[in-house]
């Protein structure tokens, strides 16, 4: 018992140790890991653990304050630990690969913790593989179909060189579409799509934002297909804006929605009945996108959002004239031409949304 409590000591003490990297998960980030791979030396916290519980191969994990640690156990965390860890296993990550954090979706955060530790992609000896190399690719994706009734196997054609994203029907010489990489994004979508792999593709036609919803059976497959677009994009934004400084561009690599939701809306003479629609707030390109359905491929319209100074702001109340039946918590977010008023389910979807709209109107 003596020995037990000494060790557990030991290893807290451990965990806390500055200059070591142990206070946070060494594959997410997380504060304070709760659990250790005592096969690699790292400290890991719930959720990583999991994953690492099913590669038996290369990890063995324990929990810090549940399980019984023998000494020698302790020596070997003592003589590795995250940095060093992350010197071996990540000393060669691309800057355009995606390094998932614990509020990612499962397939990123297993598919990193597989490229590093089971197939060493990031290891000293790994070759790094230039952009436009890695922003080629070509495969077969699962795509919804129009009517967004089934998925539909599609060929993908990516080229970095080119700058294109393709995409082909089963019988067609020709592609269905020609996605220039200029205004490529994708962003996971798991639960909207309703698939683990669920991937959402979003480019600029005709003036007009499309979506594509595509997945694939395999993990490596769709999360390579995602870091691929990811090498496009990089190679696209090096080679336009050379200037740039590396941490300026890498946030604009690929983005994900900063909120998304139903809420209700009124037409602009505000006498229209209220209809319930899915909003998209993408705060990069400034636009509060709404459709009738979440996996509609074109937004029925959206919304720019300036800044405070250009006379753009959100309100918790209704414009002067306006009377709503339903007493429900309501936005009106104000700007140059109109006012636009939505109604909220409830009072923390109404804060959620507000603090989403006031992030958009604050940045710079």
């Amino acid at each position: 018992a003596m020995d037990y409590d000494h060790n557990k000591a030991l290893l807290l003490e451990l965990q806390r140790a500055a200059g070591t990297g142990n206070d946070r998960c060494a594959d997410c980030g997380d504060p304070d890991p709760e659990w250790a791979s005592y096969k690699l030396g790292i400290f890991i916290c719930l959720n990583c653990s999991g994953i690492h519980r099913n590669l038996p191969e290369i990890s063995r994990v324990k929990s810090l304050r549940l399980d019984f640690w023998e000494s020698n156990l302790i020596e070997f965390m003592r003589n590795h630990g995250n940095l060093w860890a992350k010197a071996k296993y990540e000393a060669n990550v691309p800057p355009y690969y995606y390094i998932p954090k614990s509020h990612d979706c499962m397939v990123l955060r297993q598919q990193w913790i597989r490229a590093k530790y089971e197939r060493g992609e990031f290891l000293d000896t790994a070759v790094c593989q230039d952009p436009c190399s890695a922003g080629s690719r070509e495969g077969c994706l699962w795509k919804l179909g129009k009517g967004r009734r089934q998925f539909q196997k599609r060929q993908f054609l990516l080229s970095a060189k080119e700058g294109v994203m393709k995409y082909y029907t089963k019988e067609s010489k020709v592609p269905k579409a020609v996605i220039s990489v200029e205004t490529l994004n994708a962003m996971f979508q798991v639960e909207k799509i309703g698939h683990n792999h669920g991937l959402q593709i979003t480019y600029i036609t005709d003036g007009q934002t499309r979506n594509l919803f595509v997945y694939h059976e395999s993990g490596k497959e769709i999360v390579d297909w995602f870091n691929a677009i990811r090498a496009a994009r990089y190679h696209y934004l090096r080679t336009t804006f050379p200037n740039v400084p590396e941490p300026e561009l890498i946030p604009r690599i690929t983005r994900s929605f900063v909120k998304e939701g139903y809420m209700e809306k009124t037409g602009p003479k505000q006498k229209e009945a209220f209809k319930v629609r899915w909003f998209c707030l993408d705060s990069q390109e400034r636009n509060l996108l709404y459709f009738k359905n979440p996996l509609d491929a074109f937004a029925q319209g959206q919304v720019f959002i300036g800044r405070r100074d250009e006379g753009y702001e959100v309100r918790d109340d209704l414009p002067q004239k306006i009377w709503v039946k339903k007493k429900k918590p309501v936005i009106t977010l104000v700007t140059p031409v109109r006012e636009f008023v939505f109604i909220c389910d409830n009072d923390r979807q109404q804060r959620e949304w507000m603090d989403a709209l006031n992030g958009v109107i604050t940045q710079l």
